[in-house]
């Protein structure tokens, strides 16, 4: 069996990108073999000896996509080490942590499917200019003008490097 580890994401406005990367290289320089793949670009999993995958929060929960792609993939997923991640911006409110028991929730679905050996949670970035709705725009704005959000990258580094350290002994 290969010892390579996908690391697939998807993503609405480009910080779920990051989070993959941050954990694909903190994964690669553990020793291991690590691909970085968005997952519409993914066509097999055979060749991987475990999968790392992560999604985006719209509407509280993965984006279509995502869900499809583990939908799509459940029993190989199901036979290899398969970790979770998620980056919204409710963990970037103000006192965000309070609402991790909620946002742990988002993955509900993803768990109903797969069980992952393990789960990260991540803020994202907020920038209104990116986001595809002009209605949810609008709302972003309000959210910003009344104090709920700011605007800018909200993702903790270390927080992500660290659940990536975590990840090594589990998935090889």
């Amino acid at each position: 069996m290969s010892t390579k580890i996908l690391v697939t994401y998807a993503t609405c406005t480009g910080s779920t990108v990051g989070v993959a990367e941050a954990i694909g290289k903190t994964l690669s320089e553990g020793g291991l073999t690590v691909d970085v793949l968005p997952m519409k670009e993914v066509k097999n999993l055979s060749q991987y000896r475990a999968v790392v995958a992560g999604s985006a929060i719209q509407g509280k929960q993965w984006l279509p996509e995502a869900v499809d792609f583990v939908r799509a993939n459940r029993a190989e997923l199901s036979r290899k080490p398969f970790a979770a991640f998620l980056v919204c911006m409710t963990l970037a409110m103000k006192n965000g942590e309070n609402y991790r028991p909620f946002v742990v929730e988002f993955l509900a679905p993803v768990r109903a499917l797969v069980r992952p050996v393990s789960e990260g949670q991540f803020a994202g970035v907020l920038n209104i200019s990116k986001v595809p709705s002009f209605s949810e725009r609008i709302k972003f704005r309000l959210s910003v003008l009344f104090g709920v959000w700011t605007e800018g990258d909200h993702r903790d580094w270390k927080a992500i490097r660290s659940w990536a350290e975590s990840l090594a002994p589990r998935l090889v």
